[in-house]
């Protein structure tokens, strides 16, 4: 086996995009659900996309693992945001699972992030995964996963302000996650403008943001900060009143501390599952919080 970094060319990112599609869909047929749809030509481009992303800003923190023909069998990619560690995606095919490809790999992303106090990881439901960052030293905090199609009646009206964001909000994105995660995602929220609504809310008593997208599949939060559980409840309530009609959408990656999520979760009509995990070192479960797979 060999791990070279992954290169910063439309191949690669196409490589990348493919190999975790296919350790994801077996991931997903492992534990009984529904597999996923297959991937649009734009959210083919927009895995793409988010691949170089991750590439450009930390080129020493992604890499590939090939096999002794050359192909691409297993695939890591993380990131440093002052000093917070993320790791972004892991993925192995199932045909080479077990067999030190994903230890591998994790290993040369904790080595990308080595002087970082701070590290975030969100995890599947797969034992194999959860085991690896246990015995890294991330702490392991189960999730619940929130689906449905919102009930507008019973979520009820946002009680204050709450609008559309946009790039003239970056100094308060970047003040909320400093005080939340220790770190700015800084030029995530470049990626995450261009391909997601983002509604803010902010007043003397505090800020707040969250992302939501739309693709085939439905609407899905794709990160969320806030300052306080108030704020943090209105602007995920803002957000779900903003997908259109009957269309389902996903809330991800929510830690027992999120009370208020479910709480939101709840009067949408939203259904709860058990998930997977959202693992930290150095750092307390942010709250209110609701990390973004990729970007943490």
């Amino acid at each position: 086996m060999l791990l070279r970094p992954v290169r910063d060319t439309q191949d690669d990112a196409e490589t990348v995009r493919k190999l975790a599609e296919a350790a994801f869909g077996a991931s997903h047929a492992l534990k009984g659900d529904t597999p996923p749809n297959p991937p649009s030509a734009a959210r083919a481009a927009r895995s793409r996309e988010k691949i170089l992303h991750i590439v450009r800003h930390d080129p020493a923190g992604s890499w590939l693992a090939e096999d002794r023909t050359g192909q691409a069998i297993g695939v890591a990619q993380s990131h440093i945001r002052e000093g917070t560690w993320g790791l972004a995606l892991l993925a192995v095919l199932p045909g080479v699972q077990g067999k030190g490809v994903g230890s591998a790999l994790l290993q040369r992303t904790l080595e990308y992030g080595r002087g970082c106090l701070r590290g975030i990881i969100c995890c599947s439901r797969h034992p194999a995964a959860a085991r690896v960052y246990r015995q890294a030293g991330f702490a392991l905090h189960p999730t619940i996963r929130m689906r449905g199609v919102v009930d507008r009646a019973g979520l009820g009206k946002v009680e204050g302000a709450a609008v559309e964001g946009g790039p003239r909000d970056r100094d308060l994105l970047d003040s909320v996650d400093r005080r939340l995660r220790g770190g700015a995602h800084g030029p995530d929220h470049d990626f995450l403008l261009r391909h997601h609504r983002l509604v803010v809310a902010d007043d003397l008593a505090g800020s707040g943001y969250c992302y939501i997208g739309d693709d085939s599949d439905g609407a899905k939060v794709a990160l969320l900060g806030a300052t306080s559980r108030r704020l943090a409840t209105r602007v995920l309530s803002a957000a779900l009143l903003g997908v259109g009609e009957g269309v389902a959408v996903e809330v991800h990656d929510i830690t027992a501390e999120q009370q208020w999520a479910v709480d939101v979760g709840l009067r949408a009509g939203l259904e709860l599952r058990a998930e997977g995990f959202v693992c930290f070192r150095g750092l307390r479960p942010p709250t209110p919080y609701i990390p973004s797979g990729a970007f943490l």
